[in-house]
């Protein structure tokens, strides 16, 4: 659930020519994955997907600290692959959907950790709460791509947060309250507004 932090990593792969401000990147819906997982009762291994969501991408080249991620979450295209408990994990007793339809991420640090790694701290808010949160990115893939001939970066994201600091303790610790949270996307170069 993430306001995914992916614009650092490209941001400072892109080595080249200099750029006085970021440059927006586009993400390619067709190619993205935003997915989770926790634990069931230690028996097995329980995933989810998101499959509506939307961000802005800003990524400097030269600096990736002044590249920024803001990402928002529609929490009802919540699939587990299994409606009844798709609609409890929607109810009060979890995300309160109805009152909590969206959850968000925005980047307040983007810093390079090592080659293609990059860590993007920023605020989390689900379900009314906000907590810091980091993401680990892994720049998969940075240059031009081969179909739609223009700037594109790849990347891997993943965090784990606990579904109790945001008011989901149901049934921890039986059901692990720990859940990991991967994404994985394409994006590229917006094209130019003016």
């Amino acid at each position: 659930m993430i306001r995914l932090a992916a614009p650092a990593l490209a941001l400072s792969l892109f080595a080249g020519a200099a750029s006085a401000e970021p440059v927006a990147f586009d993400f390619d819906k067709s190619h993205a994955n935003l997915s989770f997982t926790y634990n069931h009762l230690g028996y097995s291994t329980t995933d989810g997907r998101f499959g509506n969501w939307d961000g802005t991408l800003l990524i400097d080249k030269d600096s990736p600290a002044n590249s920024s991620i803001e990402f928002t979450i529609d929490i009802t295209s919540l699939d587990t692959f299994w409606a009844d408990r798709d609609k409890h994990l929607l109810s009060a007793d979890f995300f309160d959907a109805d009152k909590f339809p969206k959850a968000t991420f925005a980047s307040t640090k983007v810093e390079q950790v090592g080659e293609n790694q990059l860590e993007v701290t920023g605020d989390l808010t689900i379900k009314g709460v906000t907590k810091p949160t980091t993401l680990n990115v892994t720049v998969t893939a940075l240059g031009e791509h081969p179909m739609a001939k223009k700037e594109a970066a790849g990347f891997a994201v993943s965090t784990v947060i606990k579904r109790s600091d945001f008011g989901m303790d149901m049934f921890v610790p039986y059901v692990g309250d720990e859940v990991t949270v991967t994404f994985h996307a394409e994006t590229l170069k917006a094209d130019a507004t003016n």
